[in-house]
């Protein structure tokens, strides 16, 4: 496996896979960064470069990993990690790309897109449709039938209740308790909900 990313979310993905998984080399466009968890770190990916194994983009910011994403896309598969301590439903769709945390819990009927982020302790009931980009972040809970849109990022140890649809592009705020829905590009602290800019992202 390679790896995209070489700061504290590649720190992270390093450690979940390498008593299991061979990484082949680490990328990170960052000339700064030489070195992570004993790896040598290899540069910016190269035009030319030919993979010969799957790749994984450890790159928490969901706009930075979709916009590399969709630019690898044609070059390389994506793969997905899943950490034997979480329980996932054997029901339960996930796309390519994404990271399933120890703890994090995704129950029946749930649909999850491409590179998502559940991360450690993290909850997902039955029923929730997940958007490709989204980063679900630890001790977060959702509850059934549950949608967030694509490139949301739902704060640590916030709720959402049941049947509440998050659009595209939203932040729901740390501790936060999510009772109605958010629209597009709209962000959510506490109990309140601010408007705040939609990113721009090409088009698959």
């Amino acid at each position: 496996m390679y790896i995209y990313g070489a700061s504290g979310h590649g720190r992270v993905i390093i450690d979940l896979i390498e008593s299991y998984e061979k990484i082949h080399g680490i990328f990170d466009d960052n000339p700064e960064k030489k070195e992570i968890l004993g790896y040598p770190v290899l540069g910016a990916i190269p035009d030319h470069f030919i993979f010969n194994s799957s790749l994984f983009i450890a790159i928490g910011d969901n706009l930075t990993r979709s916009r590399l994403a969709q630019k690898l896309s044609s070059r390389v598969s994506f793969t997905n990690i899943i950490h034997d301590s979480a329980i996932f439903s054997k029901r339960a769709y996930l796309g390519s790309g994404c990271v399933v945390m120890e703890g994090a819990i995704i129950k029946v009927n749930c649909i999850l897109g491409d590179q998502v982020i559940v991360n450690t302790g993290a909850s997902i009931d039955h029923d929730c449709l997940i958007g490709d980009y989204v980063h679900i972040a630890p001790q977060a809970t959702l509850c059934g039938g549950i949608q967030i849109g694509e490139g949301s990022l739902i704060g640590a140890n916030a709720t959402i209740l049941p049947g509440v649809q998050i659009g595209k592009w939203c932040t729901v705020g740390a501790g936060s308790i999510v009772h109605q829905d958010v629209p597009d590009g709209h962000k959510w602290i506490g109990n309140k909900i601010f408007a705040q800019p939609v990113p721009m992202v090409v088009e698959k």
